[in-house]
């Protein structure tokens, strides 16, 4: 890894570290990595691959992004820290505790929404109980919902995941 992109990193960290917004201690997470040359920091717009690529999403913390993956006419996005909770795609000002900039998350969220409404994009809620992955659409009314996608056969979402198939209640 570069050295001025070490330092870049080094900042950044030191800066979260600073200002307790991560509530993690960096010294033990990602120091080590960052030591050992295995973080490459890239741009909140960054391409991935092709058909993989971040899409910047600030407010909830400093460099966070969604990931966006597209296959022909089908596409997925990740959400990442952007939402924590169906509702704020309905009420984008109700934010999350952890929320650096509520102003600017909340924003945000309602760029995200009107991006992704009504467009068959599968969107995946990073913090989302089951299910975690489903359409935003809206309804007569114009208000947004988060409609659980139903494509996934097989998978009953009201069990509780578990390891282990056999434990699953009827």
């Amino acid at each position: 890894m570069a050295r001025s992109r070490l330092q870049q990193g080094g900042r950044l960290l030191r800066d979260l570290g600073a200002s307790g917004e991560t509530g993690v201690g960096l010294e033990d997470t990602m120091w080590p990595l960052i030591g050992e040359g295995l973080v490459d920091l890239v741009a909140t717009d960054h391409q991935v691959c092709d058909g993989v690529r971040l899409e910047a999403a600030p407010g909830h913390t400093p460099g966070q992004v969604a990931g966006v993956v597209e296959s022909g006419e089908e596409r997925a996005v990740i959400t990442g820290d952007l939402v924590h909770h169906p509702v704020q795609f309905i009420e984008p000002d109700v934010p999350s505790l952890a929320d650096a900039d509520a102003t600017v998350a909340a924003a945000t969220r309602r760029a995200f929404v009107t991006r992704y409404a009504d467009t068959g994009t599968l969107v995946i809620g990073t913090h989302f109980p089951a299910p975690t992955a489903g359409l935003l659409r809206r309804g007569g009314d114009g208000a947004v919902r988060f409609v659980a996608d139903h494509r996934r056969r097989g998978v009953d979402f009201r069990q509780p995941f578990l390891l282990d198939p056999a434990e699953r209640q009827p």
